[in-house]
């Protein structure tokens, strides 16, 4: 084969940072994606989005010759693996979707050829690795179907691809002996699971996290109606104590995954997976939060609201399913208007974040930029859930 690997889906944020990866630890790697501007941007050697040493470890990539990028799907046959970087996301019910990976493997179908390895690298909705098994066996090809799902957190995809172990299963013991040997050029970490085991480990490590969210957003709306400081709460109940170390700090839990992940267990669940509807409600519910307390103390439907941090977490540049969003869209109700703002973000009518300040009557840290840590507030009330303004000492007050 002229490739050792072909990645599916490969210039977007899981594809490309495995794809580099592979090039770095000398597997011959080639990309097809459908977004042609990602993918001439690879070309190019520029990173589309923002990734922990991704530009200097692209170019890397390109320069050692084993990365390559094409339009032409036949690629995909001269390839010993391929990898489809491809989920099962929820539709508008909130039930999972197939469509997406059935129209993937619909229009490569012609491209596969017997006995290759075909690995699942997204998170799937459980049983959709053994659903591919028989989607080929209707077809009458023999492929050796493998999972291993994606583990990272975005923009530090590059070194968790190595640091975290990898999860590997498969139907066919040459398929889990060559996705084994593949994933061994990443980690010395493999720990083999059955497919399904490895689907429902991805989903339960995603819904554990929004468990985690929702625990201390709720802790949160608690303390602040009671008239409490939380983050006097919070340090009151981990400092230097082991057994709440491990609750994360208030904020919005967002991004295109542990919302998702943790209503593919509801749906598997036939609905029945409580503890995640909750945390559904609450984490939710948190923006309706907010904008309740800022209507308790201001009279926000003659002011203006700036809006710092629009992508769905700290430090990174991706916009998807954030929770900063839903905030803008629900202050279009309340408040007279909006500023919204973002170091990271380009979007048509996104200010700086000294123009936020001056314009804004009100202000909300809604992504926990590092930058903000020595933003200028020039006395502008602030809404700070996530205290990254260490000055701050109450969830709202006037800044000095």
């Amino acid at each position: 084969m002229k490739y050792d690997v072909c990645v599916i889906g490969g210039c977007g944020h899981a594809g490309l940072p495995l794809s580099i990866a592979f090039a770095l630890r000398g597997k011959r790697c080639v990309i097809v994606d459908r977004d042609a501007d990602a993918m001439q941007k690879v070309r190019d050697g520029v990173m589309p989005f923002m990734e922990e040493n991704g530009q200097e470890s692209l170019l890397e990539a390109l320069k050692s010759g084993n990365l390559d990028v094409r339009d032409d799907l036949s690629v995909i046959s001269q390839s010993d693996a391929v990898v489809l970087v491809v989920g099962t996301p929820i539709d508008s019910h909130l039930t999972p979707s197939f469509g997406a990976i059935d129209a993937v493997l619909e229009q490569h179908f012609p491209y596969f050829v017997e006995d290759q390895l075909v690995v699942l690298r997204s998170t799937l909705y459980p049983g959709t690795s053994e659903r591919v098994v028989r989607w080929a066996e209707r077809r009458g090809v023999r492929l050796h179907v493998a999972t291993c799902p994606e583990r990272i957190a975005e923009g530090f995809a590059l070194r968790e691809i190595s640091d975290l172990p990898q999860l590997v299963g498969s139907f066919s013991s040459e398929g889990l002996k060559r996705a084994v040997a593949l994933f061994s050029a990443l980690t010395d970490d493999i720990i083999v699971l059955e497919p399904l085991e490895a689907e429902l480990a991805k989903l339960f490590n995603n819904a554990w996290r929004y468990i985690k969210f929702a625990t201390a957003n709720q802790f949160f709306m608690i303390a602040t109606e009671c008239g409490a400081d939380f983050r006097n709460v919070y340090q009151g109940m981990t400092a230097r104590y082991p057994r709440g170390a491990d609750l994360p700090g208030p904020g919005f839990a967002a991004g295109p995954c542990l919302f998702k992940d943790t209503m593919q267990l509801s749906a598997l669940t036939n609905n029945q997976f409580f503890i995640g509807h909750a945390s559904m409600l609450v984490n939710e519910g948190l923006p309706q939060f907010v904008i309740k307390q800022m209507k308790s103390r201001y009279p926000l439907r003659d002011m203006t609201v700036g809006i710092l941090g629009m992508s769905f977490k700290a430090n990174i540049d991706d916009m998807r399913d954030s929770l900063s969003l839903k905030l803008r869209d629900l202050l279009e109700m309340e408040a007279k208007g909006t500023i919204c703002s973002d170091p990271f973000v380009h979007f048509p009518g996104f200010v700086d974040a000294e123009e936020a300040v001056r314009r804004a009557d009100v202000l909300v840290v809604a992504t926990p930029h590092e930058q903000y840590k020595t933003l200028q507030l020039h006395g502008k009330p602030v809404f700070d859930i996530w205290n990254v303004l260490p000055e701050q000492k109450e969830p709202v007050r006037q800044s000095s």
